[in-house]
């Protein structure tokens, strides 16, 4: 897929590059110090859960997400040097929406949804037969699934093609069923590997998630920059389908080593279609909301496609581009500490402990916030000096870093939501309730459709990167409404006494960030790469100190976390 699958549910399958200055460690160090703070776990009917778990998967994961956002960030800077911001890298960006839709449907959000709470429960009731047995159904059903809609696919990706991307013309059409043809194969590679990471997570293993994340990236780089100069010598024009082959290798890599790992914890696979196997049944239950709200997300995904297929060449490659930068602190920090949460969460809904439920769930979700309103607000006032340092490489221009620059802007304004969205999710899902965010998912993606063709035509692409960010919040809002009241208590008070002392601490970052980096442009200019790069991290680095310091000077319990998980380090150094 564009990116390494993970469950964004409202969001496409993408993601990419990095914001990496000081600000990513200290958020990095944030976060993690956050979830350590979770409530510590006993054994519970048999099953050990450490109270440290959290952090520690959090941390894998977030690391993990980190180098291959770096990863993910050199592979854009290749494709971008070599091949530009054209109609070339617009049919690229639009090859996944089809492979990306399978994958989504079967595995990346109804399976993932339904799965976890049902392993989580035979493991925390020590069912060890039934987990492996209601495995192996799922495994051979979704695997007949696949290879029915990959081979329609295949059969029919020009009618569908030429359905949503009107827009493009006959040439960039032709291209885009190559390549959409080509990551088909992946999208089975990448179903797999969902399923063995879904088993693997029950058991709160994210390693090999980790790892698997890195290789998917490293296959694009090595496979699409050794042979799309060859690949264009023998058929001019074609040299993007290299990056497209590369997806495959990558993804055949982070399935293999999700697959070795399940067979070290001990799987045993039964060649069985038995769908009235009880948990099977269950998780078809679960699933089946989760269908609907995929389906209107998927739909949603196509029309905005189709939409910006009528934009000027290069538009819909930099709304893309843009949506993976916002994407950079919801996939490291939002999705990281969701799929970490997430098993807890599972038992404790399993196990009824419904307070200490609630108390994992306010944490994360202000942990959460703690960091993504200092970096919406980074990516807002640095967004033009990070686009500039990044991609202004070989056929990447100063009018694509604006056109990049102008849909983030939008993109920003929806971070915080779609970070809170991960969690609250799946603090439903943990309880088995699939129904009531289907509901606001399906709400959210009609809001989105309406909003996005309106707001096209005033905006363009930053019009569909608003609507996209308007949406987000609606679902957000609705989901906090419907848990309090489902739950009674979820923290509210505290979540929102945080999240305002942390706009008052990002607001002063925004605010010494713009003036430093306005202040080094004036001095220094924009003209080398030396030059960027201290606009960017001067500002970065200054801004992050100052929300530190603001963060401090408020006594909010997230920072409080942080200083007392510094010191408790450097006393074991």
């Amino acid at each position: 897929m564009s990116e390494e699958k993970t469950d964004y549910s409202m969001e496409p399958a993408s993601a990419a590059a990095k914001t990496e200055t000081a600000a990513a460690e200290s958020e990095k160090t944030a976060a993690a110090a956050a979830a350590d703070a979770l409530p510590e776990k006993k054994k519970e009917t048999g099953v050990e859960v450490k109270g440290d778990s959290v952090a520690r998967s959090a941390m894998i994961v977030m690391i993990a997400m980190i180098v291959s956002r770096i990863l993910g960030y050199l592979r854009d800077v290749i494709i971008y040097a070599q091949i530009g911001q054209n109609h070339f890298t617009d049919a690229y960006n639009a090859a996944f929406k089809i492979p990306d839709c399978i994958y989504m449907i079967l595995v990346g959000g109804a399976l993932s949804a339904a799965f976890i709470p049902v392993i989580s429960s035979y493991i925390a009731k020590g069912e060890k037969e039934s987990i492996w047995r209601f495995t192996s159904v799922v495994i051979n059903v979704i695997s007949c699934l696949l290879l029915l809609l990959v081979i329609i696919a295949y059969i029919f990706a020009p009618q569908f093609i030429g359905f949503y991307v009107r827009g493009f013309d006959a040439e960039t059409l032709r291209l885009t069923v190559v390549l959409t043809r080509i990551m088909l194969l992946q999208a089975v590679l990448m179903a797999m590997a969902g399923i063995c990471q879904g088993i693997l997570q029950a058991y709160k293993i994210f390693t090999p998630t980790a790892v698997g994340s890195v290789l998917y990236n490293v296959g694009i780089i090595v496979v699409g920059a050794a042979f799309s100069g060859l690949i264009e010598s023998h058929y001019p024009g074609y040299g993007i389908t290299a990056f497209s082959i590369g997806v495959v290798a990558g993804a055949f890599g982070n399935f293999f080593v999700q697959a070795v790992a399940l067979r070290k914890i001990g799987m045993r696979y039964h060649f069985s279609f038995d769908v009235t196997n009880e948990g099977f049944r269950r998780m078809v239950l679960l699933m089946l909301p989760v269908f609907v709200s995929l389906g209107a997300v998927q739909l949603n995904l196509f029309v905005n496609s189709g939409l910006a297929s009528f934009l000027p060449q290069g538009y819909l490659s930099a709304l893309n581009t843009a949506q993976r930068l916002m994407q950079l602190p919801v996939s490291i920090f939002g999705v990281s500490i969701a799929m970490a949460v997430f098993p807890v969460l599972s038992r404790e809904a399993a196990l009824e402990k419904h307070d200490e439920f609630r108390k994992d769930f306010a944490y994360a979700i202000r942990t959460i916030l703690f960091i993504m309103f200092p970096f919406s607000l980074l990516l807002v006032v640095l967004g033009v000096p990070f686009i500039r340092f990044l991609y202004e490489i070989g056929k990447f221009t100063g009018d694509n870093t604006e056109a990049v620059a102008f849909a983030l802007y939008f993109y920003a304004i929806g971070i915080f939501a779609y970070g809170c969205i991960q969690v609250l999710n799946r603090a439903f899902y943990a309880m088995q309730d699939t129904r009531r965010p289907v509901i606001v998912a399906v709400s959210g993606v009609a809001i989105n459709l309406i909003l996005s063709f309106v707001l096209i035509r005033y905006l363009q692409h930053g019009g569909l990167a608003l609507a996209y960010s308007a949406a987000g919040i609606c679902n957000m809002l609705f989901l906090f409404l419907l848990l309090k009241r489902k739950l009674g208590r979820i923290g509210l008070r505290e979540i929102l006494l945080s999240a305002a002392k942390t706009l008052i601490a990002s607001a002063a970052m925004a605010a010494a960030a713009y003036g430093v980096s306005f202040a080094s442009e004036q001095i220094l200019g924009v003209a080398s790469k030396w030059a960027q790069m201290v606009q960017l991290f001067s500002g970065g680095i200054v801004g992050m100190v100052v929300f530190l310091i603001a963060a401090k000077l408020l006594r909010m319990p997230e920072m409080e976390t942080v200083t007392g998980r510094i010191k408790r380090k450097l006393k074991r150094s």
